[in-house]
């Protein structure tokens, strides 16, 4: 019988080992494309708003969490899903943004032999644990029909991916670009997150910017002047997808940020959905939907046993203090 790997617990005592400079502020990313991105080596060269920045790269929400709660980053990209856990194990944080919508820009990909979802049995699947498409994964596997004991479920973090669909070690990969394009090469797309919110509206997944409650009560200007510099890249973005096609100034400085091919960003930003300053506000997303979204994530991944309880409120995880601030003109 196949069995799947448990995960390993996000640890929040002690500190996360990071190569940190003494910078004023330590601001955590992933290798998630997005337009903001454009601006991040400027940022890390010469800083927001008259404070140094030292940029931290993560290969998974667990370990942002892991320094969210030790200290050791102040704000970062992150999962619904990891979001959900690390509040849900008492980490003082607060969602701050909502990056993107994920849509289709997460999905499943196989081995173009794999041709329905019953086909997964046996296989071996690959997954960052506690991620959002790690989420997901779980949610689709219920709604087909299929125990998850039915196959390997590993995980591995989206560069580890890639190494072993290149070796053949894994059958597939539920993943986010850039890996995401690199298994599409000689795979096939199984499902998408779209696919699987759309399914079920009350599961649907998003990349936010998280932070740490007592960074952003000390610093609220630089938390301010930093939503305006990301909802500026999206506004822009969305107004202009031109600007970020292949040959651009724009794509290249994105493919460089996530160690990605500048042909292949403008593609995978039309994945994915950049809510306006509005809809940052509306009750679809920080003025409700996403306390909504975290407890019905961190519900699931209670009975997954990834965490020991759900809170009976999230609405403390998340603020609209700073997009209001960047909408009136406060900063």
């Amino acid at each position: 019988m196949k069995h799947v790997l448990k995960a390993v617990a996000v640890g929040i005592v002690g500190a996360f080992a990071l190569n940190a400079s003494a910078a004023d502020v330590n601001l955590g990313y992933q290798l998630v494309l997005g337009p903001w991105k454009a601006q991040m080596k400027d940022i890390g060269k010469n800083g927001l708003d008259g404070k140094s920045v030292n940029l931290i790269q993560f290969n998974s929400g667990a370990d942002v969490i892991t320094a969210l709660a030790s200290g050791d980053v102040d704000i970062s990209l992150n999962g619904s899903s990891p979001t959900a856990a690390g509040y849900s194990r008492g980490v003082k944080l607060h969602v701050i943004y909502v990056y993107d919508n994920i849509n289709d820009a997460e999905a499943l990909v196989v081995r173009k032999s794999i041709k329905s979802d019953k086909d997964l049995i046996g296989k071996k699947i690959a997954v960052p644990f506690g991620s959002t498409t790690h989420f997901h994964l779980m949610f689709a596997l219920e709604a087909k029909g299929i125990d998850s004991k039915s196959l390997d479920v590993l995980d591995l973090s989206p560069p580890d991916m890639a190494a072993a669909w290149k070796r053949g070690d894994i059958d597939g990969g539920f993943v986010w670009d850039p890996i995401l394009s690199t298994l599409k090469r000689n795979g096939r797309v199984l499902l998408t997150s779209g696919d699987l919110s759309t399914m079920d509206p009350s599961k649907a997944t998003f990349d936010a910017m998280v932070a740490r409650k007592a960074f952003t009560k000390e610093n609220v200007e630089f938390t301010c002047q930093f939503v305006k510099l990301v909802s500026e890249a999206d506004a822009d973005y969305r107004a202009n997808p031109a600007m970020y096609a292949p040959g651009t100034k724009n794509a290249k400085a994105i493919a460089r940020s996530v160690s990605a091919r500048q042909q292949d960003v403008g593609g995978v930003l039309k994945l994915y959905d950049y809510p306006t300053i509005d809809q940052q506000i509306s009750k679809a997303w920080l003025g409700g939907g996403v306390a909504k979204a975290l407890k019905s994530t961190a519900q699931f991944l209670k009975e997954q046993g990834r965490i020991d309880k759900v809170k009976g409120s999230y609405k403390g995880a998340v603020t609209t203090k700073f997009v209001k601030m960047v909408k009136a003109g406060k900063c």
